[in-house]
């Protein structure tokens, strides 16, 4: 394990865009912790990468995941909180079940696992919160999706609350719309692989992106909220 090279810890590396970004960035040699509900990454293969198990929907995962992460390392350098779900994509109303496994993931779980590593985050660190323009208020084309679109924009104000809070330790917290990629989790038609998307993450990464901001990877732009 080459731990000279930044350390990026991302949740959900085991599929979908935090699977790409892993294989991008361990190919741009940064080191990779990442996290899957079953502790396993099969596909790829390298000593610069550290798999972890969590379950976000588990505070005991979240607790022994955070124990693992703090015996192999003394901090991280980049936090990507990507894992999430999205059960009721293209249904035009909301329903009860979907509200509560959306939110115990994509915010308590995340928010959980967030606050619980956040101290290990470096000064002048980055925090990237995958979020989506599906949560944005300026661009409402369709009514569909109503527990995810939620989620997301919590996760939005998730970022801007915790942006203020860790200005004075430099470190930078923004969201990211990934673009409309093509995982398991995307309406039919998603013109964007999990490869492009990847990329235009990493170009991120790599530039002064500041703080409390909206960022689309496919247009390297930021968005209105």
């Amino acid at each position: 394990m080459n731990l000279k090279n930044k350390i990026v810890l991302i949740t959900g590396a085991n599929s979908g865009i935090g699977n790409a970004l892993a294989e991008k960035l361990i190919a741009e040699n940064y080191f990779v912790i990442g996290t899957s509900r079953n502790g396993k990454i099969e596909n790829i293969k390298s000593e610069n990468l550290f798999v972890v198990e969590l379950d976000l929907t588990n505070q005991k995962s979240i607790e022994n995941a955070n124990l693992i992460i703090r015996t192999k390392f003394n901090g991280i350098d980049i936090l990507v909180n990507n894992a999430g779900i999205a059960p009721d994509l293209d249904r035009t109303e909301p329903d009860l079940e979907s509200l509560r496994l959306t939110f115990e993931t994509n915010v308590f779980g995340l928010v959980s696992f967030n606050e619980t590593i956040l101290d290990l985050v470096k000064k002048n660190g980055k925090i990237l919160n995958i979020s989506s323009i599906m949560a944005t208020f300026n661009i409402i084309s369709k009514i569909d999706s109503t527990a995810y679109r939620m989620s997301k924009s919590a996760l939005n104000m998730y970022t801007k609350t915790l942006s203020a809070r860790l200005k004075d330790r430099n470190i930078a917290v923004n969201s990211i719309h990934p673009g409309w990629v093509n995982t398991k989790l995307s309406t039919a038609g998603a013109p964007l692989s999990t490869e492009s998307s990847a990329n235009g993450i990493f170009k991120l990464i790599e530039i002064e992106m500041g703080t409390g901001n909206f960022w689309n990877a496919e247009s390297q732009a930021k968005m209105l909220w």
